[in-house]
């Protein structure tokens, strides 16, 4: 069984993959609307269960970022199955040209830190991975935004050295341990913002009061990373 964020493989995979008549009519209609893009920005992959709906998935996921796996890009191993279809490797190569990012990854797998009766469930395992994504602390999102931040204001880097001066591991660990860390970590935080050790004795339990997860503040910081990110 393939798992679309399974790391496994990935060359024997891309290598072995058949573009069958069926799969090729589907691509071709998912690119003529991701090279034409206008207002939708969602694509639903349907098939029965073993129809190789997350081998699909995990393959234009490769595809659109480009991947390059052990030192082939992820294109030119496609482009040799499509050599008797222009027109689709056309709108491959097309789509290939845009820089993407892609994310993958199974909900269920990612919801170990939550209820999934929460209504919010669903939320929260974007958040989280989203976090993840861009390095920050998934499993807790006031952490995340904690870190989030300091990035923002160029102290991260600056935080994690003067935490791990203090504390004698680094931050990757003692974040998973913040309640029996708020001194280190009270320390760390005044150390590069300035301030007074005291007012940041409980730092983390003003951003767990404070965070909130939200559709619309979950929409505002993908934007914000996107923002940041290089044109095009």
């Amino acid at each position: 069984m393939i798992k679309a964020d399974d790391e496994a493989s990935l060359r024997i995979e891309l290598d072995e993959y058949v573009i069958t008549d069926e799969i090729g009519k589907r691509l071709e209609t998912f690119l003529d609307a991701y090279n034409n893009y206008d207002t939708a920005n969602g694509v639903w992959i349907s098939g029965f269960f073993g129809s190789g709906k997350s081998h699909l998935l995990k393959m234009l996921a490769l595809l659109m970022e480009n991947r390059e796996v052990d030192g082939t890009r992820a294109f030119d191993i496609f482009e040799e199955k499509l050599t008797d279809q222009p027109m689709l490797l056309g709108a491959l190569r097309k789509a290939v040209s845009v820089p993407s990012k892609s994310i993958l990854f199974n909900i269920d797998q990612k919801a170990d830190v939550i209820s999934k009766t929460d209504v919010d469930a669903l939320l929260s395992v974007f958040q989280k991975v989203f976090d993840e994504a861009c390095g920050y602390y998934g499993k807790l999102p006031h952490i995340a935004q904690f870190e989030r931040d300091l990035d923002d204001r160029g102290q991260l880097a600056a935080f994690k050295d003067a935490y791990a001066a203090a504390a004698g591991k680094p931050w990757e660990r003692g974040r998973e341990q913040a309640a029996l860390e708020r001194k280190n970590i009270a320390t760390a935080f005044a150390s590069v913002t300035g301030g007074d050790p005291a007012d940041a004795a409980d730092i983390l339990g003003q951003y767990r009061a404070d965070t909130r997860v939200s559709i619309e503040d979950f929409a505002n910081k993908v934007k914000a990373w996107i923002d940041k990110q290089a044109p095009k």
